[in-house]
């Protein structure tokens, strides 16, 4: 459905709207622009740019985002993900050629939104959008060592081997008042008091290491010293420089990765934010948000823009429900920009070298990273090929050559899948009448879904997105036997089905589990998550099961 959220919710559901549940938002609009700010400015400097040009990113396009978006909650801006691009792109066609890449990638996105590609961006392979992130934290996290040692270094090359190089040959020249700056922006974040929550310990690090620079006289290099004046001006929109048609061709592919990586992260973003407040978005509709938020960016002369994933946790934790919460804080950034972009100058960039080094660490997210090892080897050797030509080469490489890798993995997964199901017909038929549900009783408060074919990716993220609980459901069954397979995309949204579930107080039950399916979950330690007594040889045995738990509890509650 091609309709924003802010328009249904003004004409459905105008309650969101009292005074009360505006002030929710508008508050929470102010805790995330003060969480973005430091991010912008950032996220720019690492990006090649100078520091407005981040601001302007989530002033505008997250204005836009919520505006025009699918989803109630989502924060745009720039994210992390986008640094190697953007960087890249800038060497080789300077910053008309960003813009223009950023308006074409803005058209890219329109076209799959209006076109409902919002269903198919969203089926490519787990071990893919894990790798490259992953990838693409490493690099970000390499390309800060330089302003957080205080290297002072100019010419550092682009290569990952020949940059590390550069580093280690250069630890003589350590410029010790930044490191032990850097230090001190990392030790605030992690240790800065939950119950100061209004003021984020981000933004409190920065603060406070700027005063300690500018009062001490450190020598630390800060943003005024490296870039100059700060300019605090909103430019109007306005086409790039002349950029030629040879320029444009060129320009295609990292155009149509920064599509790509800005559609997988905003309905990716878009899912969390379902899962947290319990609702569901329009991915197409948020499609075209995202694309209308970079062609105005590029316009505006911002980078590229996406919902961001952590951002958007944080509307959510301070009260955010509506629209009204992204734009709230665009329009924040947009005062603070304007009264304080003379102290922003002040900030020492080793500062901002540490906070980069943090998002990179939330972004590898470690954790998937290295429970997919426990994944069949095809999907290890998928996350490892993405993983690292992200890191040697680049992103663009590196997600075309993980979807041929996933698409050829896939071929003979389903090769494999027939050789396994090659079985007596007419013996199966008369197993499966006998097993038919609609034969059997089933308890109240109990619902069974069952799943059918191989749970690869594609069908496991459509499985997620269409199931749905009963209000009053206590069991979720899950009949298994007709999954001849299972690969890590599949295991992934089970998992999310069980967090789900547990979130809900709902009691997951897996019925007739094949031998190659459980030995895959037993490989993630899932069965022991689940407890062997919720899974299940056959369906009377689920049901018998599920009519247990629900007796229990209901004799509990008595």
């Amino acid at each position: 459905m091609l309709r924003p959220k802010l328009l249904t919710l003004i004409k459905n559901r105008p309650e969101e709207f009292s005074s009360r549940r505006v002030l929710k938002d508008l508050s929470a609009g102010l805790v995330v622009a003060c969480i973005a700010l430091p991010l912008s400015i950032a996220l720019a400097i690492a990006s090649g740019v100078t520091p407005e040009k981040g601001l302007i990113t989530a002033i505008v396009a997250g204005f836009i985002i919520s505006l025009f978006g699918g989803s109630r909650v989502q924060i745009g801006g720039p994210t992390g993900a986008f640094v190697v691009i953007v960087y890249g792109i800038i060497q080789q066609y300077g910053l008309a050629g960003l813009l223009t890449a950023t308006i074409m990638a803005g058209i890219f996105l329109i076209f799959m939104g209006v076109c409902k590609f919002g269903s198919f961006i969203k089926f490519i392979p787990y071990p893919v959008t894990t790798g490259f992130t992953s990838g693409i934290a490493v690099v970000l996290f390499s390309t800060q060592i330089n302003d957080f040692l205080g290297l002072g270094l100019t010419d550092i090359p682009s290569g990952f081997f020949a940059k590390w190089g550069l580093y280690f040959h250069s630890l003589g020249q350590i410029n010790w008042a930044a490191l032990a700056v850097g230090l001190l922006t990392l030790a605030i974040i992690l240790f800065w008091p939950k119950k100061w929550k209004a003021l984020p310990g981000s933004l409190a690090a920065l603060l406070i290491t700027a005063v300690l620079v500018g009062v001490t006289g450190m020598n630390v290099p800060t943003i005024t010293s490296t870039f100059g004046a700060v300019d605090s001006t909103l430019v109007m929109p306005h086409l790039p420089g002349a950029v030629s048609w040879d320029t444009i061709q060129n320009l295609m592919r990292p155009a149509l990765t920064i599509a790509l990586l800005a559609g997988i992260e905003s309905l990716l973003s878009a899912v969390v934010a379902d899962g947290m407040i319990g609702k569901r978005h329009r991915s197409n509709m948020e499609l075209v948000a995202t694309g209308i938020a970079n062609v105005a960016s590029g316009l505006f002369g911002g980078l590229p823009a996406t919902g961001a994933i952590a951002r958007t946790a944080a509307n959510i934790e301070n009260g955010g429900r509506t629209p009204v919460a992204g734009m709230a804080h665009a329009v924040f950034l947009f005062l603070m920009m304007l009264c304080l972009m003379r102290w922003i100058g002040r900030i020492p960039m080793t500062s901002l070298a540490a906070i980069l080094f943090l998002v990179s660490y939330r972004m590898s997210d470690w954790r998937s990273f290295k429970a997919l090892f426990k994944a069949p080897l095809g999907d290890v050797l998928i996350l490892l090929a993405t993983f690292t030509l992200t890191v040697v080469f680049d992103l663009v490489i590196a997600i075309e050559f993980g979807l041929v890798l996933a698409a050829v993995l896939f071929m003979k997964r389903m090769a494999d899948v027939y050789q396994i199901t090659n079985t007596d017909d007419d013996i199966m038929d008369e197993v499966r009448r006998k097993d038919d549900i609609d034969t059997k009783v089933i308890a109240k408060h109990v619902s069974v879904y069952e799943i059918n074919g191989p749970f690869f990716f594609g069908a496991a993220t459509q499985f997620v997105e269409t199931l749905e609980h009963h209000k009053n459901c206590k069991v979720l069954i899950l009949r298994m036997r007709s999954v001849p397979a299972i690969d890590a995309t599949g295991y992934h949204a089970l998992e999310r089905i069980y967090n789900r579930c547990k979130d809900d107080g709902v009691q997951l039950i897996l019925s007739h589990v094949q031998k190659h399916v459980r030995k895959t979950l037993e490989q993630y330690g899932f069965i022991k998550l689940l407890g062997e007594d919720h899974l299940c040889r056959n369906i009377d045995h689920s049901l018998m099961r599920a009519e247990s738990i629900v007796k229990d509890r209901h004799s509990i509650a008595e």
